[in-house]
């Protein structure tokens, strides 16, 4: 009991002292304070320091693995895609066909470059085949497309009202593809009309034409 009594009394004394350590500090000489203000600060400092470079470094792994996270998002969605794509492989092959064949057909329609004085014989023989006089027969220049041609023929024909139907009905049946575009019909005093348009015909391009067409509008620089 003696000595917890004599440790109680001297507890004043050494809070005293260790208050008295920090009164009077100057703040710009820090190296000057009573040992413990200066060790005080010097944990406080340290451990400042420490919180802050952790901070910065889960900092940087937080922006890692956003980068990461957005990477896992888009890898999914590719994944659900190439997905979706091998589970219709089947399905996407049969719809190929399918177009491969379409696209064939039309291509049948459209004539070789040998055959385009044969079908623009067969316009004019549609014509004269209803009794319509041709004022305007002129091929104009070709404008080459990627893989096909189109000719433009500037018409003036004449005739009856029912006659230049037929006309424009026996052109649309033609086995190859004609357009007439353009059209504009007047009457002449005599009682027929006078057609004008455009007729548009279409040829594809050999092997040789598509090449050199690819090669025209491929970026510069490129090779072929």
């Amino acid at each position: 009991m003696a000595n917890n009594s004599s440790i109680l009394n001297e507890l004043p004394a050494l809070q005293e002292k260790l208050v008295s350590q920090f009164r009077g500090l100057d703040s710009k000489d820090p190296s000057r304070w009573p040992a413990l203000p200066r060790y005080l600060m010097f944990i406080f400092v340290a451990a400042a320091i420490v919180t802050a470079l952790w901070f910065l470094w889960l900092d940087s792994y937080q922006v890692e693995l956003e980068a990461e996270q957005a990477t896992e998002v888009k890898l999914k969605d590719d994944y659900k895609f190439k997905l979706a794509k091998a589970v219709n492989l089947e399905e996407l092959k049969k719809q190929r066909e399918q177009v491969l064949q379409y696209v064939t057909q039309l291509e049948k329609q459209l004539p070789s470059k040998a055959e385009m004085d044969a079908l623009l014989s067969d316009i004019n023989q549609a014509g004269l085949g209803r009794s319509l006089q041709f004022d305007l027969f002129k091929p104009g220049q070709v404008a080459v497309k990627e893989y096909y041609a189109e000719l433009p023929i500037t018409l003036r024909v004449v005739g009856k009202y029912h006659d230049i139907g037929s006309f424009a009905s026996d052109i649309a049946n033609l086995s190859r593809i004609v357009t007439l575009n353009n059209l504009s019909i007047a009457p002449r005093p005599d009682g027929t009309l006078t057609l004008d348009s455009t007729a548009k015909t279409f040829r594809y391009l050999d092997s040789g034409e598509v090449a050199a067409q690819r090669k025209a509008v491929a970026p510069a620089g490129v090779k072929k």
